[in-house]
């Protein structure tokens, strides 16, 4: 990874007639600007289906693409839509993404067209599903939940909650509307992706992509592979994930997922992991290990807690699993995001492994000894103004205690939200760090609107959006410049 620079902006935050940033017009006009900004890295968040509370941490599956960024005008041109379709599917374009109203007129068009796509372009789906591995089960997986209406755990059937060939091949026939419907999305959101990422790349940018360590229960990947998780004869977790008291929470956060049985990994020799990072690796150009310190130790929590203040560290894999990783995927660039809870073991594991950590001006400004200071770092890191986690720079500032206020007035020469904001961005660009990503917010001058999500709160995230317009040439060449300044484009 050369000297370089790059914005964060999850897919859902692209504005769109549609409600929901597609891969479409929307996606290559915003690589356009990250092109004109002088910007070679665009990172984004995980891009699967999401579940409850729209979190893109909370999906469905690991390996699956979330329909809801499917290009309805690509599906119009290839005749599997009308004009009239996209007219009804049109929605107002706002500061929040209104997920309901978003679901409410995608899916049905979405199954119009999926009726049309198979007479049209049948043979191609079925290729893309017989080279497709994970798909049978996900497939399934969204059929039955669908016609259920409820997660696997409570699904009636016992034989297909426990994955049982004769049920799942029974429910396969019975729910193949449902099935089929399903494999048609993922044949188109893996297509048009794979257009977007060539025309993204072709413009000299790469995609920084996102794995989360956990996934959900609620998903395919527990139902159908429980042997990798630590669960009960019923499927259900005795303890689950989450981090203790931290910068973000002071009951810590309860994430909830499912732990993996890690000693029944390594006797596979992480198949699944090596699968996981093989799908991620057709979708991204880097990958960030999401709670890297988790692979080190992890909080586990009993389920039945109300917080996560209750729990205790359990060892993670640690170098048997990245040793696994690096070496069979040697030409994919690792990011690891080492925040939270962090210990010198956890640090000698990221430097044993050799991949760069992540760097937080936000978390900067208790003192002069403070690690995320700029003048502190190595050049083998990835420095950011804030991630999806921060509130942006002009928010963090507001909020901000007046000790650190006070400081970054020392460190910054600044004393106040804009001049700040400023600031970060010129002490990220200048800093010796490998590669400086900065919120697109924070380029904007935003304050908490901007915000994208806030640890441990269950509602009102994952929903800004920018608005058209924003994203002006003025702006990009005002990016460029300061880019360039540094030696970073």
């Amino acid at each position: 990874m050369k000297r370089s620079a790059g914005i964060l902006l999850p897919i859902f935050s692209l504005p769109s007639d549609y409600g929901i940033g597609s891969l479409g017009k929307e996606a290559r006009a915003f690589a356009d600007f990250l092109h004109d900004a002088g910007q070679s890295w665009w990172q984004i968040l995980p891009v699967g289906p999401t579940g409850l509370g729209n979190s893109p941490y909370t999906s469905a599956s690991t390996f699956a693409g979330n329909p809801l960024f499917i290009d309805l005008e690509a599906l119009a041109a290839d005749g599997l839509l009308t004009e009239d379709d996209l007219a009804s599917a049109r929605l107002p374009v706002t500061d929040k993404v209104d997920y309901g109203a978003v679901y409410r007129v995608r899916e049905p068009l979405l199954r119009k067209a999926a009726k049309r796509a198979w007479e049209q372009d049948g043979a191609a789906i079925r290729a893309f599903a017989d080279s497709t591995p994970w798909l049978k089960e996900y497939t399934l997986f969204q059929a039955a939940r669908t016609h259920f209406g409820r997660g696997w755990c409570d699904w009636p059937d016992e034989a297909l909650r426990r994955h049982e060939r004769a049920a799942v091949e029974r429910w396969r026939e019975t729910l193949a509307e449902d099935v089929a419907y399903h494999t048609c999305v993922q044949y188109w959101f893996f297509t048009q992706w794979a257009a977007l990422k060539k025309y993204v790349n072709g413009l000299g940018i790469q995609i920084i992509g996102d794995v989360p360590i956990y996934v959900s229960l609620d998903s395919s990947d527990v139902w159908a592979e429980r042997e990798q998780f630590l669960l009960d004869g019923e499927g259900r977790p005795s303890k689950v994930a989450g981090v203790p008291p931290d910068y973000f929470s002071e009951d810590g956060q309860l994430w909830g997922n499912p732990l993996y049985d890690w000693a029944a990994m390594k006797r596979d020799g992480f198949g699944w992991w090596i699968r996981r990072v093989e799908g991620a690796a057709k979708l991204f150009d880097a990958i960030r290990i999401d709670h890297f310190r988790g692979l080190e130790s992890y909080w586990a929590i009993p389920a039945d807690s109300d917080t996560a203040k209750v729990g205790q560290w359990e060892k993670g894999p640690g170098m048997d699993l990245l040793r696994v990783l690096t070496g069979w995927f040697s030409g994919i660039t690792y990011i690891a995001e080492d925040l939270g809870i962090l210990t010198d073991a956890v640090h000698d594991l990221r430097n044993e492994s050799g991949l760069p950590g992540m760097k937080v001006l936000e978390f900067a400004f208790s003192g002069p000894d403070n690690a995320y200071l700029p003048h502190h770092y190595q050049p083998h890191c990835i420095c950011y103004t804030g991630t999806h986690d921060n509130d942006t720079a002009v928010g963090w500032y507001t909020h901000a205690t007046e000790e650190e206020k006070a400081f970054a007035k020392a460190y910054l020469g600044a004393d106040d939200a804009e001049s700040v904001r400023r600031a970060l961005l010129r002490a990220g660009q200048g800093s010796v760090a490998e590669l400086f990503v900065a919120q697109l917010q924070d380029y904007l001058g935003l304050g908490s609107e901007g915000r994208i999500n806030v640890p441990g709160v269950a509602e009102d995230n994952w929903c800004w959006r920018m608005r058209p317009g924003m994203t002006t040439p003025a702006l990009a060449e005002e990016i460029k410049e300061l880019t360039h300044a540094f030696s970073r484009c």
